[in-house]
């Protein structure tokens, strides 16, 4: 049995690394803040929609929602930001991300399970668990489908 699955690494504040599998990643784009067009009454993290092949995306920031400093705040109305389409049964959400690093190759029988203490508590309910690299670094692997699935959409979507 294959083990191992590619990953794409991004960056998570200022020195975290994180993980999503790409079975559940659809695109990656470039998105500057006035393409999104901003909802009223929303979470903080949720920036608004994006028109997406001619479809509504709802743009998180990612960061804010996993209890960092937004993303969005630090960003100028000309910076382009990454944005990681995530899609899980005909549902769509786009992740802002502050700068992708790489894909990986990794062996899901080496990733350890999450630990309360490792992490923030905001991140824990969308961990699926965690890897170490080769520099000894701690990659969060996050749950594509528990993110999709979250509360703050439900009301919304």
């Amino acid at each position: 049995m294959e083990s191992k699955q590619k990953f794409l690494s991004f960056n998570l504040g200022l020195r975290d690394t994180a993980v999503i599998s790409l079975q559940h990643i659809t695109e990656v784009l470039q998105v500057s803040l006035p393409e999104i067009c901003s909802v009223p009454q929303m979470p903080s993290s949720v920036l608004g929609i994006y028109n997406w092949r001619g479809e509504m995306l709802w743009l998180v920031d990612l960061e804010a929602m996993l209890g960092y400093s937004p993303i969005s705040q630090g960003a100028n109305l000309i910076s382009k930001m990454m944005a990681i389409v995530l899609e899980n049964k005909g549902k769509y959400l786009g992740l802002l991300v502050r700068q992708l690093i790489d894909i990986e190759w990794l062996d899901t029988q080496q990733m350890k399970p999450p630990t309360a203490e490792l992490f923030y508590p905001k991140i824990s309910p969308f961990l699926e668990g965690y890897f170490i690299n080769e520099s000894e670094e701690m990659m969060f692997n996050l749950d594509a489908i528990t993110i999709i699935q979250a509360q703050i959409w439900k009301i919304h979507n």
